[in-house]
């Protein structure tokens, strides 16, 4: 009941909340700031992460874990023990895709900041000029798209065998 619920949020548009969560942000006073961007991304990612950590916490053996504490280890040593390191993969792949996530957002991102210093750079390139008035900056916004690329491309490059794993992991049963 409680994964419906919270799937449920990844079904409601972004769209139908940013004028409220605008009017919101500026009366508690989080409009332009760090904070004001971290929670709606938080908000939005939150399901999905919940969704593949959840389906994959189910996948590790119970056993494991009751093998642990019979050989006298105690809870908190059998989780970060036997299933942190199983549920490594599960936890790679869900946080890279939040990040991919967070760092191509834009609806927020727009709305919710107003100065050029707290906009994240998937919001930042929108605002390229070029010299002169009505004059868009094709170049200079390749240019920032191919360098704003080139972060995600390495972290999955590094972390390839994992999000692999974690895709993949209870694909077969047996």
């Amino acid at each position: 009941m409680i994964l419906a619920i919270v799937l449920s949020i990844s079904t409601f548009p972004p769209i139908a909340i940013a004028a409220p969560g605008f009017k919101l942000w500026t009366d508690i006073g989080f409009y332009n700031t760090y904070q004001g961007l971290i929670l709606p991304f938080m908000t939005f990612t939150l399901p999905l992460t919940i969704y593949i950590l959840t389906s994959f916490f189910r996948e590790i053996p119970k056993d494991l874990e009751e093998a642990a504490l019979v050989d006298g280890a105690t809870h908190f040593q059998a989780f970060r023990k036997i299933v942190m390191p199983l549920a490594a993969p599960g936890l790679v792949t869900a946080s890279m895709l939040a990040f991919i996530y967070a760092w191509n957002e834009f609806l927020f991102s727009i709305t919710l900041t107003s100065t050029p210093d707290r906009r994240p750079v998937s919001a930042a390139i929108a605002f390229f000029t070029g010299s002169r008035q009505f004059e868009v900056s094709l170049g200079t916004i390749s240019a920032a798209t191919v360098v704003i690329t080139v972060p995600i491309i390495l972290l999955v490059l590094v972390l390839q065998k994992r999000i692999v794993a974690g895709l993949t992991a209870g694909a077969v049963k047996g």
